[in-house]
């Protein structure tokens, strides 16, 4: 990439917690964080907030009144956002774009406002304002105070790293010196648990480990979904504050032989992750944080995708997804919190029930992928 690309800050809200101590022990231990809920009328498991993030969006949500009819993506996207310029060192008095998309947006509302006007005839006043997929940008700027570009946008589950894509390319422009990106995501509703059980890819795994990411041999699918919201902080050069650079970033989309096809080989993601690795010895990547969502051809189409780039010698494998679910738009986001930490701490973080993987040397380059319905894939490389 011709200018340097510092990300100075990230912060997250998900089941792992809310602070880098606390979510970096909870990647350190092996257990999931899916409980059992009622939802589609069925015991279902999903990944909720964990009891401290949730008391910080009550927090949040009342601390203004017109923050009480937002909708939870929206006021994940603020508590991780308040975090994220806290620790950039950013103020108001700084010029700075926000970008921050969401697969499904305000989902638990929408749904709520649909009820009641099938049960009344009548719309809730603020159903429109508050559902609209640009409320999430919108809300953040102005909790912030921020005066930049603000810009939302949904590309499924590459949404994020879409807007990590959409915030580099503003600073290479010379638009813009900083800008917030990331992604967010409140799907655990009744409606959005139905979506993914027709498409035959939920779990119904009754296993110790429910999600089955990354296991290639796995006989049905067994995706799960989880909630939360992540967003970093770009600046253009290399700052003295940085945690990582942006080292290379691809992208591609593949044709579709239906609405969620995906190639055998996934051809959109060997595309974005050459792209991305153009200018880099492929021995320099020591992990890749896969999206893997759990599914039997999203799993095993990205590892031949990888194969393909790779050859033999294939970097450390990971995902999160066995851990916290799929959280649609927030998950490349999470995905690059994950690869930083690992840098952070020089510590491989696996999957624990495939076969174990040997860190051999320091984790100095980690690539991340993400992908979603429409074939759209990312690949962001990030150095330490």
């Amino acid at each position: 990439m011709s200018q340097t690309i510092s990300i100075t800050a990230i912060a997250s809200i998900s089941p792992l917690g809310i602070t880098p101590e606390v979510i970096w022990e909870n990647y350190l231990n092996e257990n999931h964080c899916f409980t059992e809920h009622n939802l589609d009328n069925k015991k279902t498991f999903v990944a909720t907030l964990d009891t401290t993030s949730e008391q910080v969006v009550d927090e949040l949500r009342e601390s203004d009144n017109k923050y009480k009819s937002l909708d939870k993506s929206v006021l994940y996207a603020m508590a991780a956002s308040r975090k994220a310029m806290l620790n950039a060192g950013w103020t108001q008095n700084d010029v700075f774009g926000i970008n921050i998309g969401s697969s499904r947006g305000a989902t638990d509302l929408f749904e709520k406002h649909y009820q009641e006007y099938l049960e009344t005839g009548k719309a809730h006043t603020l159903a429109s304002p508050t559902t609209t997929l640009g409320n999430i940008s919108s809300w953040v700027s102005h909790d912030l105070h921020s005066s930049g570009p603000e810009i939302s946008h949904s590309i499924t589950c590459s949404t994020a790293l879409h807007a990590v894509l959409n915030g580099v390319a503003w600073l290479r422009s010379g638009m813009a010196d900083k800008f917030m990106v990331g992604g967010s995501e409140a799907p655990l509703t009744d409606f959005t648990i139905a979506q993914m059980r027709a498409l035959k890819i939920y779990s119904n795994s009754d296993e110790t480990y429910p999600n089955r990411a990354l296991d290639l041999e796995k006989k049905q699918s067994t995706m799960i979904l989880g909630e939360g919201a992540g967003v970093c902080c770009l600046e253009i050069g290399k700052k003295e504050n940085a945690l990582a650079y942006i080292e290379g970033i691809g992208y591609a989309t593949e044709i579709l032989e239906h609405n969620i096809s995906i190639s055998a080989e996934a051809t959109c993601f060997q595309k974005s992750m050459k792209m991305a690795l153009q200018n880099t010895d492929l021995s320099e990547v020591d992990v890749i944080v896969m999206h893997a969502p759990g599914t039997i051809k999203g799993d095993l189409t990205e590892y031949k995708a990888i194969e393909k780039v790779f050859g033999e010698k294939l970097p450390l494998l990971t995902t999160n997804k066995w851990k916290i679910g799929h959280t649609f738009g927030a998950s490349g986001i999470l995905s690059m919190e994950l690869a930083i930490m690992m840098m952070q701490h020089n510590r491989f973080i696996g999957v624990p029930f495939v076969e174990a993987q040997l860190q051999t040397k320091p984790i100095r380059k980690v690539l991340i992928n993400a992908v979603g319905f429409g074939g759209n894939a990312v690949s962001v490389l990030l150095s330490l």
